[in-house]
């Protein structure tokens, strides 16, 4: 593995919960619930806050940028959350909930030099992406940076996220995975409970027929689990997802990325300590092997 994919995933790590919080906390969970979504499922919200930046997308225009979503469960919530809130709206929403999550984490530690220069630090690694096939990474990099360090930090987070996200779809279509296969094989290896994935809304017939693909293929075996080749297929996956998100941080460098990974490490510390994100995610921060 190259040495600025190493770092890209190491960056990953540090700046994945600074911008998942949203999803997560109570801040922004009432600041929902006040915009008038449904807070007995996290979803209205989730597709709210996460499509917004992509206007008043349809379903169609949301299950492409999600992939792994099924599109009955996409069009369960897209286009029915704008009627709740306009996509301006919500933007504005959940930047006013990220600021007040994180003063509620963070306190007098919300500001202050530190948190400027990581805010300078990861702004100028998240406008070196280049976004195409990147529409999650570009349509927030469409919008205005918020002047207060904190927002800018998080708001940086956030296009890296996306930008790292939407390689790593392109990752999985050149694996040859569809959306449930993607997550069928990535829940073979391990990386979670099958049951995690639930949210995504596949069928138990839809993921039945997945395994079934990936077992032709010899991905997985009779129990569902990976094969040695649906492990290396994961690997590459992961690989190539490392590559086409190595570009910021190639272009911002060891030394700075490590100073900004230092200087971001109370915001992931807060969010941490206060156990706003789940133990075990979809997402296999804690649970995929790094590839060599």
């Amino acid at each position: 593995m190259r040495a600025e994919s190493k770092l890209a995933r190491r960056m990953w790590h540090q700046l994945e919960p600074v911008h998942a919080v949203l999803y997560f906390s109570p801040q922004a969970n009432d600041a929902a619930a006040e915009l008038g979504y449904d807070m007995t499922s996290r979803w209205p919200s989730y597709f709210a806050y996460r499509t917004a930046p992509l206007g008043a997308a349809g379903a169609r225009l949301a299950t492409a940028a999600y992939y792994s979503f099924s599109p009955a469960t996409v069009a369960e919530h897209v286009p029915a959350v704008w009627d709740v809130a306009s996509p301006e709206k919500v933007l504005r929403t959940r930047l006013e909930a990220i600021d007040q999550t994180y003063r509620h984490l963070l306190g007098d530690r919300v500001a202050g030099p530190d948190v400027t220069e990581a805010a300078e630090l990861a702004r100028r690694a998240a406008q070196s992406v280049t976004v195409g096939g990147r529409p999650f990474a570009a349509a927030n990099l469409d919008l205005p940076w918020p002047d207060e360090p904190h927002l800018a930090l998080w708001h940086a987070a956030t296009v890296l996220r996306e930008h790292r996200g939407d390689g790593h779809l392109a990752a999985l279509a050149a694996a040859e995975l569809d959306p449930c296969e993607a997550l069928v094989s990535f829940a073979a290896i391990g990386a979670a409970p099958v049951a995690n994935f639930a949210g995504r809304g596949w069928s138990e017939q839809e993921w039945a027929e997945a395994t079934e693909r990936l077992a032709a293929r010899g991905l997985v075996d009779a129990a569902g689990q990976a094969t040695e080749r649906g492990r290396e297929l994961r690997d590459q996956v992961e690989r190539m997802t490392d590559d086409l998100a190595a570009e910021p941080w190639r272009l911002l460098g060891e030394e700075r990325a490590g100073r900004l990974a230092q200087l971001a490490s109370p915001f992931l510390g807060a969010v941490f300590e206060a156990g706003l994100l789940p133990m075990t995610s979809t997402l296999g921060i804690a649970t995929v092997r790094v590839p060599d």
